[in-house]
């Protein structure tokens, strides 16, 4: 199990001092635990951040007391995404958990490399329950059972650790190929210039004609 190091913090530390002292605010909390200010180290929190990530169990350990506890949620800067504030979930030991933890693809579709088909992942976390000691990381999905373009892997196809248990349909798709389709371009018609300079030519000697006989006799004796 993952452990790190913590301290209680008084709530009237200012939080800015505490980072540019290499520290970095948290809470802890839990269904039978109350809120607890502490505070960690920057550096070892980002080592145990990249290991457990937010759904293995962390062990937080103070002077005379120790935690199980999950990464709830990590602020981080808008700008240098440094964190700046942790929120760890104290979990109850012998109970199980429901979670949602990231699906990790592996492997090569036989579909996608010889059949120019297109890997399409529906899913990208899966919901599982499971004891605290029994929470993965993540859940590998191997995609090599893709081999044809109609292939498909439903949720009930992942083989789970030991002591995991699906809590979603066992029907829910969590990958499928799909087939690239060839973009359609509507042919132009190309203008006919020829037939333009005809009409064009014809309006003009219309317009230019001379008027019907007797017609400028009429508009005369109408004068």
């Amino acid at each position: 199990m993952l452990t790190i190091n913590y301290e209680t913090r008084d709530k009237t530390q200012k939080l800015e001092t505490l980072r540019k002292n290499g520290k970095i605010p948290a809470v802890f909390y839990g269904r039978k635990e109350k809120s607890t200010p502490i505070t960690l180290s920057s550096v070892d929190f980002l080592k145990i951040w990249k290991k457990a990530g937010e759904s293995s169990i962390v062990e937080l350990k103070g002077v005379s007391d120790s935690h199980e506890s999950l990464i709830k949620e990590v602020d981080v800067h808008p700008v240098t995404s440094v964190p700046r504030h942790v929120d760890f979930y104290v979990v109850e030991k012998g109970k199980k958990l429901e979670i949602k933890v990231p699906i990790n693809f592996i492997g090569v579709s036989p579909a996608v490399k010889d059949l120019e088909g297109i890997l399409v992942k529906v899913l990208h976390e899966i919901e599982i329950e499971a004891l605290p000691k029994d929470l993965p990381r993540e859940i590998n999905v191997d995609i090599s059972k893709l081999e044809t373009l109609e292939s498909q892997i439903l949720a009930k196809d992942i083989i789970l650790p030991d002591g995991v248990e699906l809590k979603i349909s066992p029907e829910e798709v969590v990958a499928l190929i799909d087939i690239a389709k060839e973009e359609v371009v509507e042919e132009t018609v190309p203008i006919d210039m020829s037939a333009i300079e005809v009409e064009k030519k014809g309006k003009e000697a219309k317009e230019g004609e001379a008027p019907v006989e007797g017609e400028e006799k009429e508009t005369k004796e109408g004068k």
